[in-house]
């Protein structure tokens, strides 16, 4: 288990592996080496992480809470079921990654480059997608109430049967989304349309 206010710098911790017994807390990650490290039920609680290196990396259950990542290289990691909640993303790089469910609410993910990415039924409630950009992203059943997405560009999304309770949709840009008939209605409404859903059988 980490201290609070430990740092651990320039270290290797490549093909690491983490179990439900790894608990840091307030631990301060500094251009370290995550290269191929497996995770499973391990705890990060207000870490920041900077600099480091999670490439082709594997996390099955595990909480990254309250934590900070910037500068930080994700690529080709793997978060399975994963808690991300109040985490904050920036200068990172997040393509490709394989998402698999988990809890990301209120994740700060501003002027992110999330696009093409498969973020089927993830819980974003909340998050912070400011000006990121979501083009061709698939969120097909994803839980967005109340995420901030002004500027962000959800150009040719899939956001069937996500979740869009208390969501500015004409805040970002929509070009060729796709959109269920509940996201089209709440679409509609933002733009002042009332819309009838009931069919008049006696119109001819």
């Amino acid at each position: 288990m980490g201290n609070a206010g430990e740092e651990v710098r320039d270290e290797d911790w490549y093909a690491v592996e983490l179990g439900p017994e790894t608990r840091h807390v307030g631990v301060r990650f500094v251009e370290v080496d995550l290269t191929e490290a497996r995770t499973h039920g391990a705890v990060f609680e207000d870490c920041s992480f900077e600099r480091c290196r999670f490439n082709a990396s594997v996390h099955t259950a595990t909480a990254f809470t309250g934590c900070t990542f910037s500068g930080t290289n994700l690529f080709d990691a793997t978060l399975d079921g994963c808690k991300l909640t109040g985490s904050t993303f920036t200068r990172c790089t997040l393509k490709p990654v394989t998402v698999r469910g988990g809890q990301w609410r209120a994740v700060s993910l501003r002027s992110a480059d999330l696009s093409g990415l498969d973020l089927t039924g993830l819980d974003l409630r909340e998050a912070d997608l400011s000006s990121a950009v979501l083009t061709r992203a698939v969120l097909r059943g994803a839980r967005l109430g109340g995420a901030e997405l002004h500027g962000t560009d959800l150009s040719e999304a899939d956001l069937r049967g996500a979740q869009l309770d208390g969501v500015d949709l004409t805040a970002a840009r929509l070009r060729g989304t796709r959109l269920d008939l509940a996201g089209a209605v709440a679409l509609a409404e933002l733009h002042g349309a009332v819309v009838d859903l009931v069919v008049d059988s006696s119109a001819g």
